[in-house]
């Protein structure tokens, strides 16, 4: 019973051992294992809403028109149809000598203000929806695509090859990135582009791995995303040499890498 009880003892003794090893040489492993560094940069959503309402889809319309003819059975009439209506009898007795209307009576009736609207509004003109921009196709001006959201895009270089991307800039100590964002915004397009920010919080996130043979201290970047609008008098994009886009969600799917497309779109409206 002695022995057996010894060599028990002996086994547990030996599956200590055994783990206390391990665990050593996994932490020593972990250790070793070099801590993998990242860039902080803040990047920034700058979108200009729609300036027209979207042209309607034939459903649409035909719902739109069912509405109005509707609206038009279960409407009563309106004061300028009944001074239309009372004008017409008053016209009618007078021609027929029933009554004696004084001649100031009549001087503007209800038919010549009707006529001098339609006069007027026959010489409006809208606006085009099609701008000269769109037939151009000139992405760097704002004046397309009224119909749509569209998003800013500048040139930056990552590694030896340019790419069109939101404007991102390197986080600097003592900044906030809602700070670091702003900054990156005015050195990118200067102070002239005017646009309100949409709180303190990022919004969405994107990382990407630098090519080996770019890589220093650190491994990759680490995007954190802030959304921005322009205001309802934008300015314009001081830096001339700036190479810029303004595009359409469609657009950017096109622009962007599949990936960044991916976290992008997730923030897009």
């Amino acid at each position: 019973m002695r022995f057996l009880t010894n060599r028990s003892v002996a086994n547990v003794a030996r599956l200590l051992v055994t783990r206390a090893a391990s665990t050593q040489t996994g932490t020593t492993a972990t250790a070793a294992k070099p801590e993998q560094r990242w860039d902080l940069f803040a990047g920034v959503l700058v979108e200009r809403l729609p300036i027209v309402s979207k042209t309607l889809e034939p459903l649409e319309v035909s719902f739109k028109d069912m509405l109005s003819q509707i609206e038009l059975e279960k409407s009563l009439k309106s004061n300028h149809e009944l001074r239309k209506e009372v004008e017409k009898r008053q016209l009618e007795l007078l021609k027929a000598g029933k009554i004696d209307l004084d001649s100031e009576a009549l001087k503007q009736t209800a038919q010549d203000l009707e006529d001098a609207y339609n006069d007027e509004y026959s010489k409006f003109k809208p606006a085009p929806r099609v701008t000269e921009a769109d037939r151009k196709n000139d992405t760097q001006s704002l004046e397309r695509k009224l119909e749509e959201s569209l998003v800013l895009l500048v040139e930056q270089k990552l590694g030896n090859k340019n790419h069109f991307l939101l404007p991102q800039g390197l986080h600097k100590a003592g900044e906030s990135l809602r700070e670091t964002a702003e900054r990156t915004l005015k050195e990118y397009c200067g102070d002239s582009l005017q646009v309100m920010f949409y709180g303190n919080a990022p919004i969405g996130f994107y990382k990407y791995k630098y090519p080996a043979e770019a890589r220093t201290n650190t491994v990759g970047a680490k995007v954190f995303f802030f959304r921005s609008v322009l205001k309802q008098k934008p300015g314009s994009i001081s830096n001339s040499k700036l190479k810029h886009k303004w595009l359409s969600q469609g657009e950017l799917q096109k622009q962007l890498n599949d990936s960044y497309y991916q976290s992008v779109s997730q923030f897009l409206v």
